[in-house]
């Protein structure tokens, strides 16, 4: 079995390093977190591995991702490998592979979908990089990657940032299904005709076009709290779904979808948005519609 050094070990990293262990491969995992870490910094988790080295890096995209390459730079050599497995804008890809290479050490960027399921589930697998380096570390992704066959759970996507890219574009979807399904457990709960919401979504599960991973999640979380009242209809976002409107928009594709789904979240967050409070004074202007107004404390 193979060895590898796993920088990160928060949700993903901590069970990915599990199931590589399960697995029989020797992991030796470090984050600021001395409660999860094996050894008490990189230069230390570094020295623990065998020449070459493979070192998967599952720390936070941005600034993060690139200061940690970058003290991997200074530790590393020819012959080395480094994996980011985190959710990276693609374009940082090439900065990473460029200032690694200048030491000899080889660069691959993979997309990790699976969340905290995947310990027990596996993880989707999307990798960009040279061919040699994906193969060197292909055991890492059998072992990571679902049972079955490897192209139902694993993809080489291409050159360096394919992998990021190819994850990107995953992400956006994922916006656009929860959205609708959202949408969709909405309308459920507005109408009186439907007595049993939850039912309705359960029996989805089998024999429809519409069941999916995402809507088992969903009757699990309706199972907890039938109708999601001890939730805030505040939705964040990652960025993701940004940077794939972006493309859309650099490669003049429509996605209309995806972007509803990414501005439903920013409304969101919104507690008196301006642009309705407009709406409702045009209204009022041109057609006499009734408005309400804010109530004023004492």
């Amino acid at each position: 079995m193979a060895q590898l050094g796993l920088v990160g070990l928060g949700r993903m990293g901590f069970n990915m390093r599990e199931r590589l262990r399960s697995a029989g491969h020797e992991v030796v995992g470090y984050d600021r977190n001395p409660e999860v870490s094996d050894v008490s910094s990189l230069a230390e988790l570094v020295s623990k591995l065998a020449t070459p080295r493979v070192v998967w890096v599952m720390v936070p995209a941005g600034e993060p991702t690139r200061r940690t390459v970058a003290d991997l730079a200074e530790l590393l050599g020819d012959g080395d490998l480094v994996i980011d497995g985190g959710n990276s804008r693609y374009t940082d890809d090439a900065g990473n592979a460029e200032l690694l290479g200048r030491r000899g050490v080889g660069y691959l960027d993979v997309g990790v979908s699976g969340g905290v399921w995947g310990r027990d589930n596996g993880y989707g697998l999307m990798v960009g990089g040279a061919e040699a380096d994906v193969e060197r570390a292909m055991p890492f992704f059998d072992a990571l990657r679902p049972e079955g066959p490897r192209e139902e759970g694993f993809a080489h996507a291409g050159g360096v940032g394919a992998g990021h890219y190819a994850k990107m574009v995953h992400n956006g979807i994922e916006y656009g299904l929860m959205q609708a399904y959202a949408e969709g457990f909405e309308l459920l709960e507005a109408s009186d005709v439907v007595r049993d919401v939850p039912a309705v979504i359960k029996a989805w599960q089998r024999g429809t076009v519409v069941r999916s991973w995402l809507l088992e999640l969903l009757v699990r979380a309706l199972d907890e709290d039938p109708e999601l009242d001890d939730l805030e209809g505040y939705v964040e976002d990652s960025g993701e779904g940004r940077w794939t409107l972006e493309e859309a928009v650099n490669n003049a594709v429509p996605a209309p979808v995806l972007s509803a789904a990414l501005f439903a979240r920013f409304a969101s967050r919104q507690e008196d948005s301006a642009a309705m409070r407009a709406v409702a004074a045009l209204r009022e202007q041109f057609g006499g519609h009734a408005t309400r107004t804010k109530k004023v404390s004492g």
